[in-house]
């Protein structure tokens, strides 16, 4: 069973930066992809960024450019850093991991205000 926690959330205007952060219990954390999701109110949860356990990366169009994926297998972490932040970033992000199973955090609320 994988375990994973956000943090790192907040309100921020327009513009801003955010830094998340996603926690694994995992023992073999190195293994795992992981990536990053979004929901906004009233709308289905969206794919927003992945990095997979050989470092490769991947990014949604709408945050291309703006949002970095990155790993520490040291601190079995994940993190997203936002730049450029925009209202419609406005969104509960989930950190998800794919070992075996799929795993989903509890959720950390982001909030940009314009």
């Amino acid at each position: 069973q994988v375990q994973l926690v956000e943090s790192g959330g907040g309100l921020v205007q327009a513009g801003g930066s955010l830094r998340l952060s996603c926690a694994s219990s995992g023992r073999t954390f190195s293994s795992y992809d992981m990536g990053w999701y979004r929901q906004a109110p009233g709308k289905e949860r969206e794919f927003v960024a992945a990095i997979r356990w050989s470092g490769n990366t991947y990014y949604s169009d709408s945050v291309k450019g703006r949002f970095t994926i990155s790993r520490d297998n040291a601190k079995n972490t994940v993190y997203l850093q936002m730049i450029s932040l925009r209202p419609e970033d406005t969104a509960i992000y989930y950190c998800n991991a794919k070992h075996l199973g799929t795993y989903w955090g509890q959720g950390t609320q982001v909030t940009v205000s314009s």
